[in-house]
């Protein structure tokens, strides 16, 4: 089994200027006009352009929408220097949600992108989550 990452954005080129100077990912392959493959990762990001308030599923109920905005699935990104990471999206066109948090276990960056998906960085420090883990 493997993992598709999918993010739905309302400006493709905007978001792949992004996606490749924050995280280092290139163009994969174009599907068609409106799909485009991010290569670099652990898994592929395909970046999906859905247009602003274009219904997110058939009901209708929902419209899509790039402010901020809450959903219980986001991204994690483990990063071995917190602070450039953070940097180097924070110049990329992201936000610093919350300061970097020191933990037990590690350091986290609560982020959102342009598009306003929330995403984190994570370090690990010393045993990283065995620090915390139960059996």
């Amino acid at each position: 089994m493997e993992f598709l990452v999918n993010l739905d954005v309302d400006d493709l080129e905007r978001a792949i200027d992004f996606y490749a100077a924050a995280f280092g990912l290139q163009v994969g392959r174009r599907l068609g006009d409106e799909a485009v493959e991010m290569l670099g990762g652990p898994a592929p990001l395909y970046l999906l352009a859905k247009a602003a308030e274009s219904p997110a599923f058939d009901t209708g109920e929902q419209h899509r929408h790039y402010g901020r905005h809450w959903t219980p699935v986001h991204l994690d990104f483990v990063v071995d220097d917190i602070e450039t990471a953070v940097d180097k999206a924070v110049n990329a066109g992201a936000a610093l949600e919350r300061p970097i948090a020191t933990h037990e276990w590690g350091k986290l960056a609560l982020m959102a992108d342009p598009f306003g998906h929330g995403f984190c960085f994570v370090q690990f420090l010393g045993e990283g989550y065995n620090a915390i883990a139960t059996l």
